[in-house]
């Protein structure tokens, strides 16, 4: 019996303040004064934590944009950060894993940056816990850009302390939001198509997408098993583990945000996944199978409607990127 329009306007209310719930769980605090100025769109959280001593200010921001694309950063004065985090591509370079100095490849790929000032660790295995950080160590690596921080402070003519500082200040300003998914939560009932509508149903649902993926950026920020590391039954990446040491992490890796996830292929840690339609898929069936799996992964047996819906609620995730400061 087909529904009335005035329980599917009941039941549309209904789907948009669980919504609500299910994505602004994350925090109610008040800004901190320095990221006031960020422009930050509809959709994420008001407040961005910001290190008390690393204020963000014009000053940092523009710099750390100039060193984001200053190729001085390498040994060979070829690789930006912006070689692997393209502004074109959602900040990924569409690569399965990351290719720095020399064309050297890398073992995973590189996340996008969006929204990154509300991490809570960094890299697929978290193993450092502040932008700050983050920022240097692909400066470091002799794959990435080969260089000792003593180096790169005498090239750009800075110290090591405010090249951290204004890196991590740059990156803090790029954001995404504003997506039709967001503007659907705010009340815009047309935002969402009929079938990434169903989609949503489904990711909070049947698919248990949410599981893992939840909050205004879509993910919990913790580490999971979900088997990409482990085909045929071979671990190939020991991810989490690497920093814990405890078994159960074997194979494990911080959940990716979901934000602009259509324009970020390839996917998983290691770019093993080429398409949407290939992540649903792998999903499907339950994932590979091994030790530590997550124990929330088991086969979904969706059908092929289901599917597409669930791909088009993801593609509805895509929305502005800005990066910058506000003015004043």
């Amino acid at each position: 019996m087909p529904k009335s329009p005035f329980s599917r306007s009941v039941a549309e209310l209904l789907s948009l303040s669980l919504l609500a719930v299910w994505m602004l769980g994350a925090s109610h605090q008040p800004r901190s004064l320095s990221s006031k100025r960020l422009d930050i769109p509809l959709g994420l959280d008001a407040y961005m934590p910001v290190p008390e001593d690393n204020p963000i200010t014009p000053e940092k921001v523009t710099l750390g944009r100039k060193l984001f694309f200053d190729r001085r950063l390498s040994r060979n004065k070829r690789v930006s950060c912006a070689t692997c985090h393209d502004p074109r591509r959602a900040f990924t370079d569409g690569r399965p894993v990351a290719a720095g100095i020399f064309g050297k490849r890398g073992t995973r790929s590189a996340p996008t940056l969006v929204n990154r000032g509300y991490g809570a660790a960094f890299f697929w295995d978290g193993r450092i816990r502040t932008l700050e950080e983050q920022v240097l160590k692909p400066i470091q690596d002799p794959k990435e850009m080969d260089m000792t921080l003593a180096e790169a402070s005498k090239r750009v003519r800075i110290s090591t302390g405010e090249l951290a500082a204004a890196l991590a200040s740059y990156v803090r300003t790029i954001l995404s939001g504003n997506a039709p998914a967001d503007r659907y939560l705010n009340g815009d009932r047309e935002a969402l198509s009929e079938e990434a509508r169903q989609g949503l149903n489904l990711f909070r649902g049947k698919a248990n997408c949410s599981a893992c993926h939840v909050g205004p950026n879509f993910t919990d920020e913790r580490f999971h098993n979900t088997g990409v590391a482990w085909p045929e039954g071979r671990l190939l990446d020991p991810g989490r583990f690497t920093v814990t040491g405890n078994e159960a992490d074997r194979g494990a890796f911080k959940t990716p945000t979901l934000r602009e996830i259509a324009r970020t292929a390839p996917y998983m840690h290691d770019g093993s996944l080429i398409s949407l339609e290939d992540v649903v898929e792998y999903y499907d069936r339950g994932a590979n199978r091994n030790p530590y799996l997550d124990l929330e992964l088991r086969p979904l047996r969706l059908t092929r409607e289901e599917k597409q819906a669930l791909i088009a609620f993801l593609q509805s995730l895509s929305g502005k990127i800005c990066e910058g400061l506000r003015s004043p």
